[in-house]
């Protein structure tokens, strides 16, 4: 059996808004941006008996480490800004939960939720380009279930490892200073801002790039999308440059749809693709 092209690692979720419950999750939503894009895909998560995992695409590997509950995020919106409240939680990933099969992929991204996966996982992956979404490992609870921003104290051990890291501009609210030690521990790294672009940083220098204008309908998973989609094209042809104009690309595709009913497939992001580059 040949090696996957693509591994996410992380817990799907099930994601509350108001009175409608969605399954979601960093990991799942960057393993179907990369099946979108023509990569097998595989995810590494927790979860218990009540996630439906009918609603992931049949091309999906899915393994899964048994949970007494499923991570359950209840999400709502004041002023623009998303506040989320953990309602349960599945159980923590590391390296022992990897299969032996999965270990020489391609490409495996490291995509907690919250604080569930170990960064020293990238270890079980010798050959891959190993890549996190940090935004998990940026969160803490309050007393009543509330995300809150907290300190990565694992972070220089973490990066160690990291061949690219992946932040959002809310992520590190309060943290910038932190922020610009990171970027400049791993080889590339991108800060997004949503409408405003993103901010790609290779070996510690910075570019900006410029947003693609979308119709948002729903935000969920863009940094996700724009995870996966970076990787995948940095794969292709190893320019960092090219693959921040398409992640932005699709993740601004992607915010067009509820879910990740609008996530591109090769097609689609090509086309999105050339019209932004005549743009410019």
């Amino acid at each position: 059996m040949s090696a996957l092209d693509f591994v996410a690692i992380g817990h799907v979720t099930l994601d509350r808004f108001g009175d409608e419950v969605r399954p979601g999750g960093a990991a799942l939503y960057a393993a179907v941006t990369a099946d979108r894009l023509g990569l097998s895909a595989g995810i590494l998560t927790s979860h218990a008996d009540d996630f439906p995992l009918d609603f992931v695409p049949p091309g999906i590997e899915v393994v899964s480490v048994p949970a007494p509950a499923t991570t359950v995020f209840e999400h709502a919106w004041t002023d623009g800004d998303r506040a989320l409240r953990v309602l349960s939680a599945a159980v923590p990933l590391g390296e022992a939960d990897v299969p032996e099969d999965w270990r020489d992929a391609g490409l495996v991204l490291l995509a907690p939720v919250m604080n569930e996966v170990d960064a020293r996982l990238a270890a079980a992956f010798a050959d891959a380009s190993v890549a996190a979404e940090a935004q998990g490992w940026l969160r803490g609870l309050a007393r009543d279930g509330a995300v809150r921003t907290v300190r990565w104290e694992a972070a220089t051990r973490a990066l160690r490892t990291l061949q690219a890291l992946f932040l959002s501009a809310s992520d590190v609210r309060g943290q910038e200073s932190a922020m610009t030690e990171w970027v400049q521990r791993v080889p590339i790294a991108v800060v997004t801002a949503g409408s405003l672009g993103a901010l790609l940083y290779v070996n510690g220098d910075r570019y900006e790039v410029r947003p693609r204008r979308a119709l948002e309908v729903d935000p969920t998973g863009a940094g996700d999308v724009f995870a996966a989609t970076f990787l995948a094209r940095y794969l292709y042809d190893a320019d960092p440059w090219a693959a921040a104009e398409a992640a932005t690309c699709a993740a601004s595709l992607s915010v067009e749809g509820v879910g990740w009913s609008a996530v591109p497939d090769a097609a689609g992001l090509e086309a999105a693709l050339k019209a932004y580059r005549r743009a410019a």
